[in-house]
């Protein structure tokens, strides 16, 4: 057993808090623009210039947010901020969905990369994989913030929340786990440069809406989720990453998965 006893504020400016999450969140958006800068240097971007890069890495910052603040907000606890409208602002205060997140970020890519002329696959594929890093820590930071913790449980790495009843599976970490693995995996298919475009993006897609669909069995429900045949509407929505990313290959597979020698 394990003893929660962290803080989840990284270091404090006058009155002002800068916790790990918000940290980690930045440090995903500077990681991503120097990846972005560093493809575009190198020929792999056709289009793309610095001054684009910084644009598009701003746009996406505004569309994940609002993306994962709109889906949690429809979805999740409609009821609530139909009668309190200005929470729906305090997105400080948790409510973000990553599927929502995906969606928002997709759209801005779709967009920006429509009005630029660049390739949207090329740009995704590149970006998906620091994307998959940041999950990593993104989990480590909900274990440090002490939420979205596991159900209880007997096996000897639980762990006690202060704001949890009983010892806990760190869900949390099982979820920054397969997120890293993830990562390794894109890694390792984007530096071989043998696959076609939109591969290692949907390679992600089906990876991660595989493993969060088994994982959240093992975390505890949100009260104001609306599970629906004893599945998590996170649940839901990982099965249709999974079956959206099925069907791209299924279809995609009448050509070819690799790239041309």
């Amino acid at each position: 057993m394990i003893t929660w006893d962290l803080d989840p504020v990284a270091f404090s400016l006058g009155p002002l808090e800068v916790r790990w999450y918000g940290l980690v969140y930045a440090a995903g958006f500077f990681l991503g623009y120097y990846v972005l800068k560093l493809a575009a240097e190198r020929g792999l971007l056709p289009g793309m210039t610095k001054k684009l890069a910084e644009d598009y890495i701003f746009q996406l910052m505004l569309g994940s947010i609002i993306g994962a603040r709109l889906f949690y907000v429809i979805f999740y606890n409609p009821a609530y901020y139909l009668t309190h409208l200005i929470d729906i602002l305090a997105v400080w205060k948790g409510g973000l969905s990553i599927h929502g997140g995906l969606i928002g970020a997709a759209i801005v890519t779709w967009y920006f990369c429509r009005k630029h002329e660049i390739g949207f696959y090329r740009l995704a594929d590149i970006l998906i994989v620091p994307l998959a890093l940041v999950l990593v820590f993104g989990r480590l930071a909900n274990y440090v913030n002490g939420e979205l913790w596991g159900r209880v449980t007997e096996v000897s790495w639980c762990v006690e929340f202060p704001h949890a009843d009983g010892c806990r599976h760190p869900s949390q970490i099982y979820e920054a786990l397969y997120s890293y693995v993830i990562f390794i995996i894109l890694l390792v298919m984007e530096q071989s440069k043998r696959f076609a475009e939109g591969v290692v993006f949907w390679s992600f897609i089906l990876l991660y809406g595989t493993f969060r669909f088994i994982v959240t069995f093992f975390r505890e429900f949100d009260p104001t989720d609306p599970a629906l045949l004893g599945l998590s509407l996170g649940q839901w929505f990982s099965l249709v990453m999974v079956g959206i990313a099925i069907w791209w290959f299924t279809t995609r597979g009448k050509h070819r998965l690799t790239r041309k020698a």
